[in-house]
């Protein structure tokens, strides 16, 4: 199938041809015709399976046949996204696609002053881009009319729900018109997004491209096991040893991720850390100095990653395993893209173990496990108590009765300076630690214990 067969019009051809596509990946194929019909539609699609032109592609194609330019303060499309980073890449998507049309799109989102996005709305704006906590206080300072809104989209469901977003989708739903095309994109279909859909959705069609919670199959998974003190060094060794050029690593806190990012440099491995503490302004040039490849290594949060799409990135490591097995699958995705290849690769101490076994429940297959000389594992030591800390190290990830979660994923302090930007780069001694004369090796296990 190409795209031309989907029905789209010429200036989206255009802009589909200068992205160097030339058939549609799996989602778009199905997605697009349904939205076409003006369908609603419940779809599984996991970030890096092209589902955000699965839904942009039909939303420019509708507008251009109903050919209606709004007024200004009004939006006809909303597209709602969990994360700043995610609201970003969307937004650059949305553009790309659209620069061949008559109609204009903006982003907004916290962390950054307001008064340029006022300023932006003000304008005329046709698809809007934006995180809940923003767009709320942009409706709430009469600076945005959404009663002229006909498509919806929530990308990213199952996240928005994970970080808390419940409540403000709601209040979403309350302020934008009863008729509407709603779109709901999620990579899992729990519970909860099923008692969401419920309440967005008017009779929708499933889409579903691969079953939830599925892994690329062209990515490698391999499991290290290790003692928790010898993580750091053997995180370094595993990445100067196999030249690993690109590689994002994933941390379950900020304080935690901070730390790893500095013993990164301090072994001459150039790092940044992403997070929701860092402001906006450090967020964005981290991300474009990785993916420019100006540092080798971004140790990043699962709430911060939303959004990071690199076409060609080979490693994602887990420094720590994501106490919800849910979470691994969407970390792992940011690698093996557009039938690329990857490498998933967990470090995983004791106290991980019974992480490791959800993981695997869930992926229905055992994960390969291979051994890296020079760090033996000592079988002595015992597994410490699960801590109850929430998300960060709670199962389940419940929260404490009474604790609302922080607009865009914005600490407290952020959020009354969100015009700061943190400073950056501390030079550090590029000599290695390890004072090995060697090199340890990997070898696989010949056996798995359990």
């Amino acid at each position: 199938m190409s795209f031309e067969q989907l029905g789209l019009s010429k200036p989206l051809l255009k802009a589909i041809k200068d992205q160097g596509y030339t058939e549609p990946s799996p989602i778009q194929a199905k997605a697009i015709p349904l939205i076409l019909e003006k369908k609603d539609v419940l779809a599984a699609a996991q970030t890096g399976t092209g589902k955000t032109a699965g839904f942009t592609l039909p939303m420019l194609e509708l507008l251009i046949q109903n050919n209606k330019k709004v007024g200004k303060l009004q939006v006809k499309a909303l597209v709602l996204t969990p994360t700043r980073e995610l609201a970003a890449q969307v937004h650059e998507n949305v553009k790309s696609y659209s620069k061949y049309t008559e109609f204009t799109s903006a982003v907004v989102f916290g962390g950054v002053g307001i008064n340029p996005q006022k300023a932006a709305i003000k304008k005329g704006v046709d698809i809007l881009v934006a995180t809940p906590g923003r767009m709320l206080d942009l409706v709430g300072q009469n600076a945005l009319d959404l009663r002229a809104v006909e498509f919806f989209v929530l990308d990213e469901a199952d996240r928005m729900l994970d970080m808390g977003f419940v409540h403000d989708i709601k209040k979403v739903l309350k302020i934008l018109p009863k008729q509407k095309q709603n779109l709901l994109f999620s990579a899992t279909f729990s519970k909860n997004i099923k008692e969401l859909a419920a309440q967005l959705l008017n009779n929708p069609i499933l889409v579903e491209v691969a079953k939830p919670n599925q892994t690329n199959h062209k990515v490698k998974h391999i499991v290290h096991k290790v003692n928790k003190k010898d993580k750091n060094d053997m995180l370094s060794h595993i990445i100067t040893e196999q030249k690993m050029k690109q590689v994002l690593i994933f941390t379950r806190t900020k304080h935690g991720a901070n730390k790893l990012c500095k013993k990164l440099e301090f072994d001459g491995i150039s790092s940044s850390a992403i997070h929701g503490n860092k402001s906006q302004g450090a967020r964005t040039k981290a991300l474009a100095d990785f993916k420019a490849g100006s540092i080798q290594t971004l140790v990043a949060t699962d709430i911060a990653a939303r959004g990071i799409d690199i076409a060609d990135l080979p490693y994602v490591i887990n420094y720590e395993l994501p106490n919800i097995p849910e979470d691994y699958v969407h970390r792992i995705g940011r690698t093996g893209r557009a039938g690329k290849e990857g490498h998933a690769i967990s470090l995983v101490c004791i106290d991980e173990d019974e992480y490791l076994r959800d993981i695997e429940k869930l992926l229905k297959k055992q994960i390969e496990q291979i051994d890296v000389d020079g760090y033996e594992v000592d079988p002595t030591i015992k597994a410490e108590p699960k801590k109850q800390q929430g998300r960060g190290g709670q199962r389940g990830g419940n929260r404490t009765p009474g604790n609302k979660p922080k607009r865009d994923g914005e600490s407290s302090n952020n959020r009354r300076n969100n015009n700061s930007s943190r400073g950056g780069n501390n030079s550090r001694n590029n000599n290695s630690s390890r004072s090995n004369s060697s090199r340890p090796s990997t070898r696989n296990r010949s056996s798995r214990t359990s």
